[in-house]
């Protein structure tokens, strides 16, 4: 994970992939860990990660990004390495409100990368950067 989650949250995603990797599968009491500190976030990322939503795209150089796809059928890019997505809920509810440490997406990236649950997409370096600019281009 990335300093940019607090220790608790960071702690109990590296509880989660221990306990993934000796059992494959989530004990409950880490779920209602999940539920407590990311809120509503938790069972609608848990749902994304369980219709494997969630892909990693890497391009010759290693640079790596995510992406989405969210219930409504749109896709979005999440950055695990800055803790950013390009959803309306990440501006509005992370960073706008600071009501939450962040968004299903991101979530759903960080619990597939503990349980390695992520598809992997390798791409050329041109397609990583329409993919990028391309997220750029629906914002502005």
């Amino acid at each position: 994970m990335d300093s940019t989650l607090p220790a608790v949250a960071e702690e109990l995603l590296k509880e989660i992939k221990k306990a993934f990797q000796e059992t494959s599968h989530v004990p409950d009491d880490l779920l209602l860990g999940l539920k407590f500190i990311f809120g509503p976030s938790a069972v609608p990322a848990l749902d994304l990660v369980d219709q494997h939503s969630v892909t990693r795209v890497m391009s010759p150089s290693g640079r790596t990004a995510y992406q989405v796809l969210g219930s409504s059928g749109k896709l979005y890019t999440c950055y695990s390495s800055c803790h950013f997505c390009t959803c309306p809920a990440f501006g509005f509810t992370v960073l706008q409100k600071s009501e939450s440490l962040l968004c299903k997406h991101i979530l759903a990236v960080y619990l597939s990368q503990a349980i390695g649950a992520c598809q992997e997409l390798s791409v050329s370096e041109e397609q990583l950067t329409s993919i990028l600019l391309a997220e750029e281009e629906d914002e502005g």
